[in-house]
């Protein structure tokens, strides 16, 4: 808390950024989860994952849900909630009310998070809103948009992964997907690729499924790493 106070002579975003989010999610985690959906969206997607990893598993969900369901809050909810946190959140939007794209936010936000817990929290809204489910994975990261990503950033991607685990992570995909990676790669080691691929013979979907996730967490540490480039605007290829 007095660390939330210094905070309070700082602009609204700054305030929430520089708050540790384990302190932060300590503090939150009494809160109507209304309230913690209002600061996730205050936050950055890196400084929302951390937020979201920190607080507890049962809160995580239906954290997630109220954001992806929030679209246009107004200055009072903020000032309360700052009034709160001992931050100032005013002048939110125009005439009163601020838009928020709630679906998209949480997908960014899923996507810096651990695969595992992301999945977790997936699972718990399906339960009880499948479609709100369908909406959120419909704009997350997946493997599939490895497809749309840059031969040079699959190429780094390529190199840090367990030759078993592409194998079995392309095991059953569009045959598309599997020519982007194997135009990285020499003729020779195409060859090899494809044959660890027929003799992993039948593999169970879970374990295909696993294998994806693996990648793609490989590949958001990679770009986490400024590395390579998972989505961006438009060509990102360099001219030379």
């Amino acid at each position: 808390m007095q660390r939330l106070t210094k905070a309070r002579e700082l602009k609204p975003l700054e305030a929430l950024q520089r708050a540790d989010p384990q302190k932060l999610a300590r503090f939150l985690e009494s809160e109507h989860p209304q309230t913690i959906a209002l600061i996730l969206g205050q936050l950055g997607d890196r400084q929302a994952s951390a937020l979201l990893m920190s607080l507890p598993n049962d809160i995580r969900a239906e954290a997630v849900k109220r954001l992806a369901n929030l679209r246009r809050f107004s200055p009072e909810m903020a000032e309360k909630v700052s009034t709160l946190l001992s931050l100032r959140l005013s002048q939110v939007g125009e005439q009163g009310k601020r838009t928020y794209s709630g679906f998209q936010s949480v997908a960014d936000i899923m996507n810096c998070i651990d695969t595992t817990v992301a999945q977790e929290i997936l699972e718990n809204i399906e339960n009880e809103e499948p479609n709100l489910a369908v909406s959120i994975r419909d704009l997350m990261f997946t493997f599939e948009d490895l497809l749309h990503v840059g031969e040079a950033h699959i190429r780094e991607l390529a190199g840090a992964i367990d030759k078993r685990t592409l194998a079995t992570a392309l095991k059953g995909t569009a045959e598309e997907l599997k020519n982007h990676f194997f135009r990285i790669m020499s003729s020779r080691a195409v060859e090899m690729l494809k044959e660890d691929i027929e003799l992993l013979g039948p593999v169970r979907a879970k374990e295909v499924i696993k294998a994806q996730t693996e990648i793609v967490t490989i590949a958001r540490q990679l770009e986490a790493e400024g590395r390579i480039v998972l989505k961006g605007e438009g060509n990102d290829e360099y001219l030379v």
